[in-house]
């Protein structure tokens, strides 16, 4: 995969789980809001992207209880507000626990529209949508 195909810095994330099966049912439902899939499944986990693995819902390596971090989120490229809307709503039907609505978020910039919840382990993740169009000059997402 060239630098064109793929502009991201990341390689990929993982998350511990708990409760693996109920993570796996609200990852699935959540994920393909933003058009993303599982593309590796492990008995002990599972990876998610659109073509390369790049975010993994596993059963802690050194088999210890998953915990949260305070500080610690992690964002999906959404690519537009009603993706965004739609990550929320099937996070909220998949019983997440909400950390923040749906809407604009001028304190970063008037080009962020984003969301916060909470998953099934208390992890919180987001959907945001970058709008171009909004941006401050010289800032792209």
């Amino acid at each position: 995969m060239n630098e064109q195909d793929n502009p991201s810095i990341m390689s990929h994330m993982s998350v511990g789980s708990n409760q693996l099966d109920k993570a796996l049912v609200f990852y699935d439902k959540v994920m393909a809001t933003i058009g993303a899939r599982r593309v590796l499944d492990f008995p002990e986990g599972v990876a998610y992207g659109k073509v390369f693995p790049e975010f993994w819902v596993q059963q802690p390596y050194n088999h210890e209880p998953a915990q949260t971090a305070n500080g610690v989120h992690f964002a999906f490229m959404a690519h537009s507000t009603e993706q965004v809307d739609a990550f929320y709503q099937a996070a909220m039907e998949a019983g997440a626990t909400c950390d923040g609505k749906p809407g604009p978020r001028p304190e970063y910039t008037d080009a962020y529209y984003g969301c916060y919840v909470r998953d099934l382990d208390g992890h919180k993740i987001e959907a945001v949508y970058w709008d171009e169009s909004k941006a401050p000059e010289g800032v792209e997402a």
